[in-house]
C-alpha cells in the first residue's frame, strides 16, 4: 500500500465498512489530511471488493490530488484490505469505556477517538469537535493507562465513561450521516470479487498448511534446519545471544550511558523499575553493579522476569561478564533534533530508525503511549521519520521548516532522559576498563 494512503475499517451503526484515509502529510509547507470522499461525504463500502472497484474506475474524489494517489488504482484487493491495526470500533466504544482502564482498552479507545477527531477536523464536524474539546478526559487517553491509575485516575476514568455515556450516541449519529456509498462499476466489481475470492482461498490454504499437515510441518522444520545451517555464520553467538539479553548504549546530548534490555514475548524489558531505566557511565560500571546482589539496580528490577537474568548475575559475580556493547545496540539520539530544527532531511536512516526504536521501546515498557503516538505515521513527526527510514518514490518529499517535528522529537528525547536513573561510579569498578573499551569500537 502507498504508505501515505491507508485502508481502514470502521465499525458503524450499519456494520463494518471500509474506506481510505490519508494521514497528515506536508505539501508546499502546509499540513493536509484527507479521506476518500467529496465535499459532503466520506465514501465507505461494505466489502473490500467494492472499494477496489471504485478506486480503479471512479474519479472526482478528494484523494485524487494526493501525491501518492497514482499508485492506488493498481493495488490488489489484498493490499486494499485493512489490517487489524487500522480497525476502529466506533459503536463499541461505550462498552470499552464502561470496562477497566487496562492498557489494551485505553489504547483502543485512544485510537478510536483519534480517528473520530480526524474525521471531525477534515470534514468540519463542529459538534464533534466541541464534544472532544469540551471534555478533558478525552485528551487524557493519549497519556495511556498511567493517567487512570490510583484514586485520582479512577476519578478521571469515571469522568471519561460519563462523557462517553452523555455524548457518544450523538457522535456516532453524526459520523453515520457523514458516510455515503457511491455506485461502482459492475464489471470492475465482478472482477474485484473474483480476485477477493482467490485471495481468501490462498490465505486459507496457507493457514491450513501451517496448522493441519504434520508432514508439511516436518518438511518446514527440515527446511528451516537447512536454512540455519546455511546462515550459521550470520547467527549471533556468545554469552549474550545465549541468554537473550543485550547490553545497550544510549547517547543523548552530552551523555553516553549503558544498560541492559531484552524482549519477552516480543515486548521490551529494561534493567530498571517503575518506568525508570538504571544506567551506568561505562560497561565496567554496569558489570560491577550486576556483581553486587545488594545494588539498587539489581534488587527489584523488571529484568528479573527473564529467567536468564540469573545467568547474567552469576557471570558478573564470577568476574566473567563482558558487558561490551555491539554497534547494532548503540542508540545515538544526539543531534537529530538539531538537524530537524535546521530543516535537514538527509539524516542517517539507520541511526534515525534505531533512535525511534529505542523511544518506542521505552514508551511501551514504561506504559507511556506518547512515543508510539508521536512516531505513528498519522502524526507529522512519524510521517517524517518514515519518509527518511523507508523512502518511497511515490511519496512527495516533505518541505522544511520542520519546527513542529523538531519540537515533538525534543519532547520525546526529554521524556527518555527523564527516565534514565544514573548510578554513581564505584571507585573499585574503574580498574576493569576492557569491557568499556570493547563497547566503543
Amino acid at each position: 500500500m502507498a504508505r501515505d494512503i491507508v485502508p481502514i475499517r470502521l465499525a458503524l451503526t450499519r456494520g463494518d465498512v471500509v474506506t481510505l484515509w490519508a494521514p497528515p502529510w506536508r505539501e508546499d509547507g502546509e499540513e493536509w489530511e484527507a479521506f476518500l470522499g467529496d465535499d459532503e461525504h466520506v465514501f465507505v463500502f461494505d466489502e473490500v471488493a467494492e472499494l477496489a472497484a471504485f478506486v480503479r474506475t471512479a474519479s472526482g474524489h478528494d484523494l485524487e490530488d494526493h501525491p501518492a494517489w497514482s499508485a492506488v488504482p493498481g493495488l490488489a484487493v489484498g493490499e486494499l484490505t485493512p489490517d487489524d491495526e487500522h480497525r476502529y470500533d466506533l459503536v463499541g466504544l461505550p462498552e470499552l469505556a464502561a470496562g477497566d482502564p487496562d492498557s489494551p482498552t485505553v489504547q483502543e479507545l485512544h485510537e478510536a477517538v483519534s480517528m473520530v477527531r480526524s474525521l471531525a477536523d477534515v470534514c468540519d464536524l463542529g459538534d464533534i469537535i466541541d464534544v472532544l474539546d469540551g471534555e478533558p478526559a478525552f485528551a487524557l487517553l493519549r497519556e495511556g493507562p498511567a493517567a487512570f491509575a490510583g484514586r485520582d485516575g479512577a476519578k478521571r476514568w469515571r469522568a471519561l465513561s460519563d462523557a462517553v455515556a452523555r455524548h457518544w450516541d450523538a457522535v456516532v449519529d453524526t459520523v453515520d450521516e457523514l458516510m455515503d456509498t457511491p455506485d461502482v462499476d459492475a464489471g470492475a466489481l465482478e472482477t474485484a470479487r473474483a480476485e477477493a475470492r482467490e485471495w481468501e482461498a490462498a490465505r486459507e490454504t496457507e493457514r491450513a498448511r501451517a496448522t493441519d499437515d504434520p508432514d508439511d510441518d516436518l518438511e518446514a522444520a527440515a527446511l528451516a534446519a537447512g536454512a540455519r545451517d546455511d546462515d550459521e555464520d550470520e547467527t549471533p553467538t556468545g554469552f549474550w545471544a545465549e541468554v537473550g539479553i543485550d547490553p545497550i548504549r544510549i547517547e543523548t546530548g552530552q551523555r553516553s550511558v549503558v544498560t541492559l534490555r531484552c524482549y519477552l514475548d516480543d515486548k521490551p524489558v529494561f534493567l530498571g523499575s517503575e518506568g525508570l531505566i538504571d544506567v551506568f557511565g561505562s560497561s565496567s560500571e554496569l558489570a560491577a553493579a550486576l556483581a553486587d546482589p545488594e545494588h539498587p539496580a539489581v534488587r527489584g528490577t523488571d529484568l528479573a522476569t527473564a529467567e536468564t537474568f540469573a545467568d547474567v548475575l552469576d557471570a558478573a559475580r564470577d568476574g566473567d561478564l563482558d558487558a561490551g556493547v555491539e554497534e547494532m545496540n548503540t542508540y545515538v539520539l544526539t543531534g537529530i533534533g538539531r538537524d530537524l530544527a535546521d530543516g535537514v532531511l538527509e539524516l542517517d536512516p539507520v541511526r534515525l530508525d534505531l533512535a525511534a526504536e529505542l523511544l518506542s521501546d521505552v514508551g511501551e515498557w514504561s506504559g507511556d503511549t506518547g512515543p508510539a503516538d508521536a512516531l505513528a505515521e498519522s502524526n507529522s513527526l512519524g510521517w517524517l521519520v518514515s519518509f527518511v527510514v523507508r523512502p518511497d518514490p511515490t511519496r512527495m518529499a516533505p518541505s522544511p521548516p520542520f519546527t513542529r517535528e523538531a519540537a515533538a522529537w525534543a519532547e520525546l528525547v526529554a521524556g527518555l532522559e527523564a527516565r534514565l536513573r544514573t548510578h554513581p561510579a564505584d571507585a573499585e569498578s574503574t580498574t576493569a576498563p576492557s569491557a568499556d573499551r570493547a563497547a566503543r569500537h
